[in-house]
């Protein structure tokens, strides 16, 4: 058998087993990889109840302005500011980017000051002009950025322990003891969430409890008019429960 025929005979057989082999594995069942799905993470949502504590610094400019019958007048400011604490509780709903919410807080102010420059022709007054305490029950509505909250706030506010006011007349000391305002109030903050439980913020509030009028006696013998306003600048921590 000559060479030539001997490489053809070859051949042709590895062609009959490339067939063969090709129509075998053209009857096995086919394999299919199932897709790995992509792994996204979970968008954080502002919806929920959460309650907290503050603290911060708030200051206050109020007139005292007293007039005795004699004609002896007196008018005072009252500037000072002080620490402000306490605690808050509300409710977020988010919306797309949207969050609409309503909060309750009180808290402890350090708001009162003294001044005992009220004379007259036959009299002279004492006043304690401020607050030791205020809560507000407040709309908030935001924008959410992710884990970051721009809020506006503002609604209904109250507060008092720090007017007490004495005033002697003819010889005869009268007082009258604190009383509780009411009012409102507006601000604005950012928020921030570190984790899917635990807020931070920074706010500002302006707090307007009124003005009011007040006679001692029937014919008046003094005449006193106080006004109640102050600024409140904090910072919060809150704990935010899963949304249900």
């Amino acid at each position: 058998m000559s060479i030539v025929r001997k490489m053809l005979l070859g051949g042709a057989a590895s062609v009959g087993i490339l067939a063969s082999g090709a129509a075998f594995a053209a009857d096995l069942p086919s394999r299919q990889i199932e897709p790995v799905a992509p792994i996204t993470a979970p968008v954080f949502s502002w919806t929920g109840f959460y309650v907290g504590v503050n603290a911060g610094y708030a200051w206050n400019t109020n007139d005292d302005n007293g007039t005795f019958v004699n004609g002896g007048y007196y008018k005072s400011n009252n500037d000072d500011g002080g620490f402000t604490g306490g605690g808050q509780i509300g409710y977020n709903y988010q919306i797309d980017q949207f969050v609409i919410g309503v909060e309750a807080d009180i808290n402890y102010a350090d708001l009162k000051g003294d001044s005992n420059n009220a004379w007259s022709y036959t009299g002279a007054a004492s006043t304690s002009n401020g607050i030791e305490w205020f809560g507000t029950v407040r709309a908030r509505v935001g924008f959410a950025i992710d884990r970051a909250l721009i809020y506006g706030t503002g609604g209904f506010a109250y507060g008092g322990g720090g007017n007490d006011n004495g005033f002697v007349y003819n010889g005869i000391y009268y007082s009258q003891d604190s009383d509780t305002r009411t009012g409102w109030t507006i601000g604005a903050g950012v928020e921030y969430a570190f984790t899917d439980n635990i807020t931070a913020r920074v706010e500002g509030l302006y707090v307007n409890l009124g003005k009011e009028d007040q006679n001692y006696f029937v014919p008046t013998v003094y005449n006193k008019r106080k006004d109640t306003e102050f600024g409140v600048i904090r910072a919060g921590l809150n704990y935010k429960f899963n949304t249900f």
